[in-house]
């Protein structure tokens, strides 16, 4: 007697292209062209499902081009609405490890559209109750990617994601500058020596200090958000070189409303698709940007580290917090490891400025091929620089306290106090007395009293820490 067994699952699948025939694990939701990708570009070890915000920008523009097609009978209904669930689920979160093809990659970002027109198609085949691999019900081709191209969507959405983690960036530059100006108002009456040079300037306040840090941020802030409203301008609609072959007469602006649905970025279509096409301009925009951004925190990160030097034989005008221990051999050494750390972050972010450059230079005529470093390392830029201005923020400059009665010394035994008593002794008898109170080994006021060159009441005037941290002009007498 004979038993009925049930099938075994196929456990692969095989798909074609013009090359020939790959296998696949049944299960994969992606096809033939991604893994063509990752055979052939196994340079990182960063794919795109890696960025979610890339991987919803692509999906949301399937999503957008299955609406406007679907809506102008292009599409028929069924696989639109299946498209649209699809895209819906991976928006929502899933399936984004299939979006397995690496960011770097040869071909000017096909194999990346490829990767989401494979996974859209399988995602709505599973919607439909087909299985994987099915492209006579759904195809990557004929139906997710109607009416699009690899140089229109590639760019687009980059640009999308670059514009959705520009908010998380902004966010952490505002939270880092709250957190420079809470120390601002904390060591607003801490006075202290300034410093050019490196040498010894006129007195300042802590506060002031820490409020320049504050300002810097703020600007750079106000200028990001000025660099990010290039981005807004998208080629989708223009297809292969921006000339809209293979798309009806209106779609790129049917495409940008529905876009502006989904998203809500306020994105416009380019005047020249030919031109917005080939031009990176706004990622080199945006890079350099970036940098200026990274120059700057990374010069305020030189300062912790000098002001907080020592703890006895440097500056050690401030305390980091302690993060870890500092060496493997000196017992009790602490480093101010998160400055050190966001330094880096720095350093990199100026590197990979130089090879968004180089990249946007090597276009040729009508398409850049270089995109995909160029949204690899935009992509490195922001997302490594958010996370360092947060760690910047949280580890370190919110528990930084002052060393008062160490910066009060120092401002008192400085000769350069005597630049509030020039404009009344006049710059030649200034000198000689600063002169003097380093060879002797003396301060200022204990000269000018004992000299006679000014009255205890000019000299406390003078010398008045709102006077030396503000505005004041003392009497001329030298005249």
């Amino acid at each position: 007697m004979s038993t009925l067994q049930t099938p075994k699952k196929s456990e692969s699948r095989t798909e074609s292209d013009l090359i020939g025939e790959v296998v696949l694990p049944a299960d994969s939701y992606y096809g033939i062209h991604t893994q063509r990708a990752r055979d052939n570009f196994p340079i990182t070890h960063k794919i795109i499902g890696d960025y979610p915000s890339f991987v919803n920008a692509l999906v949301s523009i399937k999503r957008a081009a299955a609406t406007v097609n679907g809506s102008i009978g292009l599409l028929p209904e069924a696989k639109a609405s299946a498209i649209v669930s699809a895209c819906d689920r991976i928006l929502s979160g899933e399936f984004h490890s299939e979006f397995a093809v690496n960011t770097i990659q040869g071909g000017a970002g096909t194999s990346t559209n490829m990767n989401a027109n494979e996974v859209v198609a399988n995602v709505a085949l599973e919607v439909m109750g087909f299985e994987k691999g099915r492209y006579d019900i759904i195809d990557p081709h004929n139906d997710v990617n109607m009416c699009q191209s690899t140089n229109d969507v590639y760019p687009t959405a980059i640009k999308i994601a670059l514009l959705l983690m520009l908010d998380e960036l902004i966010a952490s530059m505002e939270r880092l500058a709250l957190a420079f100006g809470a120390k601002a108002d904390e060591f607003a009456s801490v006075i202290k020596l300034g410093r050019t040079q490196m040498q010894d300037a006129v007195p300042m306040t802590l506060g002031q200090e820490f409020s320049t840090y504050r300002v810097m941020i703020g600007e750079d802030v106000l200028v990001l958000r000025a660099a990010s409203a290039l981005l807004k301008e998208v080629n989708i609609g223009g297809t292969a070189i921006g000339t809209g072959i293979n798309s009806p007469e209106g779609f790129a602006e049917r495409m940008v409303a529905e876009l502006n649905t989904i998203t809500g970025l306020q994105l416009s279509s380019a005047t020249d698709l030919v031109e917005a096409t080939q031009d990176v301009g706004s990622f080199v925009q945006l890079s350099g940007t970036l940098k200026r951004v990274a120059v700057k925190i990374s010069k305020i990160c030189n300062d912790l580290r000098l002001l907080s030097s020592g703890p006895r034989s440097g500056l050690g005008e401030i305390n980091l917090p302690p993060a870890q221990a500092g060496s493997s051999i000196m017992p009790g050494k602490v480093n101010p490891v998160i400055p050190e750390v966001v330094n880096q972050v720095a350093f990199e972010i100026i590197g990979h400025d130089v090879t968004v450059s180089m990249a946007a230079e090597a276009g040729q005529l009508q398409l850049n091929a270089f995109e995909p470093i160029i949204a690899h390392s935009l992509f490195e830029e922001m997302r490594h620089l958010e996370r360092a201005l947060d760690v910047l923020a949280t580890r370190c400059v919110n528990g930084i306290t002052a060393n008062v009665d160490r910066m009060r010394e120092a401002v008192w035994s400085s000769v350069s106090i005597v630049t509030a008593i020039s404009p009344t002794l006049g710059y030649e008898v200034a000198t000689r007395v600063a002169k003097q109170a380093l060879a002797e080994g003396r301060t200022i006021p204990e000269i000018v009293l004992a000299e006679g060159l000014l009255s205890a009441e000019q000299l406390d005037a003078a010398l008045d820490p709102q006077h030396l941290i503000h505005p004041w002009m003392p009497a001329v007498l030298h005249q």
